[in-house]
């Protein structure tokens, strides 16, 4: 059998390899979500974009740029009615 000091060193070295290997895998695991996070953020800025859009033209069908178009006219007709 071999002397505990003769297989500590080995281990060493063995667990030293192990966790260059795990370092190495996590590094790339990490890059992956890294770049699945980044095409999520590019994903979240168009449907951002898409509901806004939405937004808006829900605005417009259902009045709301009209009653921005009678003030204006309400307007024009008081400054008219000024001169």
């Amino acid at each position: 059998m071999a002397e505990p000091q003769d297989m500590i060193m080995p281990m060493l070295r063995e667990m030293r390899e192990e966790a260059r290997q795990f370092r190495s895998e996590t590094t790339g695991n990490f890059a992956d979500v890294r770049n699945d996070i980044a095409s999520l953020k590019d994903k979240y800025k168009s449907q951002y974009a898409a509901m806004v859009a939405d937004t808006f033209m829900s605005k417009l069908i259902t009045g709301d740029f009209e009653m921005r178009i009678e003030a204006l006219e309400a307007e024009l007709k008081a400054l008219k009615a000024g001169h």
